[in-house]
């Protein structure tokens, strides 16, 4: 049976209880605990500003402090024991405590809203996972440049439209996905700008009547600036939105490489094998070793491309400020921070572990594959490109209907070329 609204805390207005169903329905905590910490720092700060507000005392303050310690401390062993009227991770960590110290627990949430602590806790959040991924980037990234500088002499063919173009080095495929990703790191940077702002103090929608120093909070959580509008702060997800495209964005850029890897390592290829920590089996042929991690690299931007695509959806029909469609935004956030953190780690573990088969690579290179090249030095001999174009085509030409090598063509045969 659902606890008494009157336990909750929107319930004073409410008679009886919520259906069960519907409070399953409504909770969020089977997701949302994972914000306990964001919410406890958030609570933390909120207390001393109420504290210099005098709307706790000093004692007060100190108890709410020493409570919150120790809620913290239950999370981070796993003791926390979530209780079936919490329906959130707000509601659960004011319950922990107002056991812990009684009464001066109900004055925290003096002039709060969980508008504003929710988008709060989000950005917070946010703030620390951004912070983890900008580091996992960067370590894939510095295993590529090392890799690119060890192998910066193999050459292999580069392809444009799945046909072999010209030649280039090893090095400069990889290092074309390394620029990608410090593209992403860039632009991971300035969304963390954009998190990075303090909406606490906003209330539900009006802002608060207490004088609630907002400085004060935005220097204890290391925000680096404060939201100007309390209607805007609790009611929009940019920041949320933005972080599921980027993410959209780092798996798109992912997912090219793990493409070109994947066909790179098949027999007809054989340019590379993945080390057999990141490939699997068949269940039926036992010869076959599959490049499982690259497949689900793959795969996993669509996930991601679907978390983005669903959440801008729901944002797109909503009207101004705080609604509950919003409870949406943290499963979204939550699941494509995870996602992201899982590719950019075995990305790197495929990368650092792979072995490249130099000789069967530069036996891929062919003569024709310097057609352009053959119209440079033309072009060199003063010849206009697109005349020097035109002359390379046609070498190539009579090279594939003598079915030689471009570079066995004769002086003859290239003098009767134009």
């Amino acid at each position: 049976m659902a606890n008494s609204e009157g336990n909750k805390l929107w319930g004073g207005r409410f008679v009886g209880a919520t259906d069960p169903i519907m409070e399953k329905f409504n909770a969020s905590i089977a997701y949302d605990q994972r914000m306990w910490d964001a919410d406890i720092r958030g609570s933390k700060a909120y207390v001393k500003a109420l504290e210099k507000a005098k709307l706790v005392t000093t004692e007060e303050m100190n108890r709410i402090l020493q409570g919150m310690d120790q809620i913290s401390e239950e999370w981070s062993k796993g003791v926390f024991v979530i209780k079936p009227g919490d329906e959130d991770i707000h509601t659960a960590n004011e319950r922990r405590l107002k056991e812990l110290i009684g009464e001066p627990a109900g004055k925290l949430h003096t002039g709060r809203s969980r508008n504003d602590q929710v988008v709060t806790d989000m950005r917070l959040w946010l703030r620390d996972a951004i912070a983890t991924l900008k580091e996992n980037a960067l370590q894939l990234i510095s295993t590529m440049v090392e890799r690119a500088a060890v192998e910066i002499d193999v050459l292999f063919p580069g392809y444009t439209h799945m046909q072999r173009a010209q030649p280039i080095r090893w090095s400069h495929w990889i290092l074309s996905h390394a620029v990608a990703l410090s593209r992403d790191v860039d632009h991971l940077q300035e969304i963390k700008r954009r998190v990075n702002v303090l909406p606490l103090g906003s209330g539900a929608i009006a802002g608060t009547p207490f004088v609630i120093d907002r400085e004060l909070l935005r220097a204890e959580l290391e925000f680096d600036d404060i939201s100007i509008n309390s209607m805007d702060a609790t009611g929009q997800r940019d920041f949320v939105a933005e972080f599921l495209f980027w993410a959209s964005l780092c798996l798109t850029h992912l997912s090219k490489m793990a493409e070109d890897l994947m066909l790179y390592s098949t027999k007809e290829f054989s340019f590379l094998a993945l080390s057999d920590a990141y490939s699997t089996g068949s269940s039926l042929m036992p010869q076959k070793k599959n490049a499982d991690s690259l497949e689900l690299i793959r795969s996993k931007a669509g996930r991601v491309f679907g978390r983005c695509a669903g959440f801008m959806m729901t944002l797109k029909g909503l009207p101004s400020t705080y609604n509950k469609d919003l409870q949406e935004d943290k499963e979204a956030m939550f699941d494509c921070y995870d996602t992201v953190h899982a590719v950019l780690q075995v990305t790197t573990g495929v990368m650092s572990t792979l072995k490249i088969n130099q000789s069967v690579m530069e036996a891929a290179l062919s003569p024709d594959m310097l057609a352009t090249d053959l119209a440079y030095y033309l072009v060199r001999k003063g010849m206009a490109f697109r005349e020097a174009h035109g002359v390379s085509g046609k070498a190539v030409f009579v090279a594939e209907a003598k079915n030689i090598p471009l570079s066995q063509l004769t002086v003859e045969d290239l003098a009767a070329v134009r």
